[in-house]
């Protein structure tokens, strides 16, 4: 079974290939993902970061918010 770090550089590899015009479908798991679902690549990969950060034992994550000029 894979586990959710190696589920996550699949997914890393799927968005940059369809980032750099290299790929046009993929499968990972149970998930067929075509070129013009980046949006759901994107979710995907969040739940995994979410999944791997359990997994770890958690991160703190700090978001720095600017204001518009």
């Amino acid at each position: 079974m894979a586990t959710y770090a190696s589920l996550l550089a699949l997914i890393d590899a799927a968005i940059e290939a369809l980032l750099t015009g290299g790929a046009s479908a993929y499968s990972i798991g149970s998930r067929s993902v075509t070129k013009i679902d980046l949006p759901a690549l994107m979710e995907e990969r969040r739940m995994l970061v979410r999944a791997v950060d359990r997994e770890s034992g958690g991160t703190f994550r700090l978001a720095k918010i600017g204001r518009r000029r």
